[in-house]
């Protein structure tokens, strides 16, 4: 008997950049880029949808990503991320069949032009304060939310995380990092909302060989390149992102 697999190419001409935009995000730029993913595929299919088939798909890439920059992340930033980010997840879970993910996606979207031009009007200076901790707890607790909604949470916590001045190396390892918990605290919730049924996951199991080519890309880059064009890259993928997002919510 063969897997109950998606055959319509336009799936998968929407689904294979969206998956190595994915991958990249992962291993190299992850405040922006790789919140396209699921905005990409909802061409093809539904949102819920994309997000489900996601799963093992980002399953793999967060242990890739893990192993490539296992000594490089912030242990003290992750303790103090970490729990806001599940309690993200936790209210996604409660929320999730009440609100239409488009919505969601618009609202993130938004947020992400306004840091943007918040960024690009008034530039931080080499001596610009941190962003006070509990902005960094609303943030996160966004990131959770949004990345349960749409697998979006890279914008939000990029807001608190980029004014730190992470080395490129230190910043995708921390997200790397917290990213792999929160996708795994996804697994139980996905399962009791239903979407993780056997197409899904069988088309899932399809675009896994995908997934190292992104973030090999990803980690090559994320330890050659300059900070100074890292950043720009980040912003870049961050204003894709929010444009992406908002148009498909007014959409």
């Amino acid at each position: 008997m063969s897997l109950p697999i998606i055959t319509d190419p336009q799936f998968y001409l929407a689904t294979v950049p969206a998956v190595l935009l994915l991958g990249i995000s992962k291993s190299g730029f992850g405040a922006g880029f790789g919140s396209l993913a699921v905005p990409i595929m909802a061409l093809a299919v539904t949102v819920p949808q994309a997000a489900a088939i996601l799963m093992p798909v980002l399953l793999l890439m967060d242990l890739l990503g893990m192993a490539a920059f296992r000594k490089d992340f912030d242990l003290r930033l992750l303790r103090f991320l970490l729990p806001f980010g599940l309690l993200g997840t936790v209210i996604g879970a409660l929320l999730f069949r009440l609100l239409d993910a488009h919505v969601v996606a618009g609202i993130v979207g938004a947020f992400t032009l306004l840091f943007l031009a918040q960024r690009l009007l008034f530039p931080p200076t080499a001596h610009s304060p941190a962003p006070p901790r509990w902005l960094g707890a609303v943030l996160t607790t966004t990131s959770g939310f949004t990345s349960f909604v749409a697998h979006a949470g890279g914008p939000p916590i990029s807001a608190y995380v980029i004014p730190l001045r992470l080395s490129p190396v230190q910043f995708t390892a921390t997200m790397a990092f917290f990213f792999f918990v929160i996708n795994l605290s996804k697994w139980i919730p996905y399962a009791w909302l239903g979407l993780l049924d056997l197409r899904n996951m069988a088309t899932s199991l399809v675009l896994l060989p995908i997934a190292p080519i992104g973030v090999w890309i990803g980690v090559r880059l994320a330890r050659r390149i300059d900070p100074r064009l890292f950043y720009r890259l980040l912003y870049l993928g961050m204003f894709l992102t929010g444009v992406k997002l908002l148009w498909d919510a007014l959409a």
